[in-house]
């Protein structure tokens, strides 16, 4: 069975909260089994780079920092249409990359039919490998919203019985 869909981290991990996607889809990787048909890619700050990896997929939900003008630590579900409209304005530059993706698959008529965007709104993006105290307070909630989604999708994702203790920079295992 090929990937038909994808959860993808986004973010860069030198700016701190900034980096929170990635490491929340490093954490599930650790801790979750997946079905085949899911695919959890590192996107990092790829932008357009990432559309060969998107194309042909039936739904994406993407995990990020974004500015949602609210306390840090706060946790949004932004659905479809509504994604490009909450890009603006940017919270960084791969937010640029992301707006440029979504485009760039529509335009190319290669959109998923079903994208989603978990985003918990940060606390700092200094330079620094530590996610800050608001967001590893939330960071389980985090990682259950984005499982509750995918369940919702009608995935079996099925928690290891046995957890790695996953490394989230700033929290002590």
């Amino acid at each position: 069975m090929r990937n038909r869909i994808a959860l993808i981290g986004l973010g860069n991990i030198l700016l701190k909260d900034e980096g929170v996607g990635v490491h929340a889809v490093e954490a599930l990787k650790r801790n979750c089994e997946f079905p085949e048909e899911v695919r959890l890619i590192d996107g990092g700050t790829l932008g357009l780079d990432l559309l060969p990896l998107i194309e042909g997929l039936e739904k994406i939900l993407f995990v990020d920092a974004m500015d949602l003008k609210k306390e840090p630590g706060t946790i949004a579900v932004i659905e479809d249409q509504e994604i490009p409209s909450l890009l603006e304005p940017k919270l960084s530059l791969h937010h640029v990359g992301l707006s440029d993706l979504l485009f760039a698959s529509r335009f190319m008529g290669n959109q998923p039919a079903k994208m989603v965007l978990v985003g918990i709104q940060p606390e700092t993006m200094e330079i620094g490998l530590d996610l800050s105290p608001a967001i590893l307070d939330r960071f389980e909630e985090l990682l259950e919203t984005v499982l509750g989604k995918l369940r919702e999708w009608g995935l079996e994702v099925k928690e290891k019985t046995i957890r790695e203790p996953a490394y989230v920079p700033g929290h002590s295992v």
